[in-house]
């Protein structure tokens, strides 16, 4: 079982190491990132965009560009085309947004005739590991889904299952958050979340799943026994299944503000997983999301 960042870099590095299609990546950041990735085994990179300025920012990182794979991409449309396009045609096992948009990338992900569509919803997951918790947390879904209606909810608790199962956990405890335990018809979000908790699809994933529980009932054993709150896994969640974005765009900047957490995230729903980094991302996020993205593509069957 891979339960550390640690794990899931050194399985990047101990696995078949991944393709990666890189859609602009003419952004020094990026290019910093793909290339501590092809030095760390983790990643083979594809490099889509501007071509001169690939090579020059090669070169300020020591790297000789003829060592590269660069395709020419010219709009970012025509990067996300192309890129995304490498990973339709089998020569990438999965994508990483560059310097665009990404609702640039997300469009050429959708297109009916030839990019990324399956069934499945598009979900975010974000892992974090912190030191004032004993273990990895998935939050989910912090950034694609906003206002998730409960049929959006049950794909996105299903695909962090996904994501956990096929990082080799047997079982996997769940929480969906809410502002209490209790189940209040005002507040549609403990309405579902109680409905979430009660659904036999997630036996096949051995998941126990609760809700709803304030954050610190999820995470806390102590808090559950001050509380008289007792249920399977409660106080020892791996998923933390948030109402919102907002809920989980705050919990997530909040890990990584005030508890120094270590984070990596991918988005899934496509054929290939996808990696989203942003420029304020260190670079040990940036590396871990595009390990995660290897390990996973290896791992799991998304179409």
């Amino acid at each position: 079982m891979i339960n550390s960042i640690n794990g899931i870099l050194e399985a990047a590095k101990g696995g078949t190491t991944g393709v990666i299609a890189v859609a602009a990546a003419h952004d020094q950041p990026v290019i910093e990132a793909v290339v501590a990735a092809r030095k760390e085994g983790i990643a083979t990179p594809l490099l889509v965009g501007h071509v001169d300025k690939i090579e020059a920012m090669l070169r300020d990182e020591g790297e000789n560009p003829a060592d590269y794979e660069i395709i020419a991409g010219d709009t970012d449309a025509d990067c996300a085309a192309k890129a995304v396009a490498l990973c339709a045609e089998g020569k990438a096992n999965f994508l990483m947004k560059g310097i665009l948009g990404t609702a640039d990338l997300m469009r050429a992900v959708f297109n009916k005739e030839c990019g990324l569509r399956t069934s499945h919803l598009t979900t975010h997951c974000m892992i974090y590991e912190t030191p004032a918790y004993e273990k990895m947390l998935v939050l989910t879904d912090g950034g694609v889904n906003t206002f998730p209606d409960f049929d959006k909810k049950v794909e996105i608790l299903e695909n962090a299952a996904m994501v956990l199962q096929a990082l080799g956990y047997e079982s996997i405890n769940a929480s969906c958050i809410c502002g209490a335990e209790q189940v209040n018809p005002k507040i549609q979000s403990t309405v579902e979340a109680d409905e979430l908790s009660k659904m036999d699809r997630w036996q096949k994933y051995n998941m126990n799943v609760i809700g709803p529980v304030a954050l610190d009932l999820a995470v806390s054993k102590e808090a559950c026994h001050h509380k008289g709150f007792h249920a399977p896994g409660a106080g020892e969640a791996d998923i933390l299944m948030v109402p919102n974005y907002e809920v989980g765009n705050g919990i997530g900047k909040a890990l990584t503000m005030f508890a120094n957490a270590r984070n990596a995230g991918i988005i899934l729903g496509a054929k290939v997983p996808i990696v989203l980094v942003s420029r304020a991302d260190s670079a040990d996020s940036k590396l871990a999301s595009i390990a995660l993205g290897s390990v996973l593509s290896a791992r799991m069957k998304l179409d």
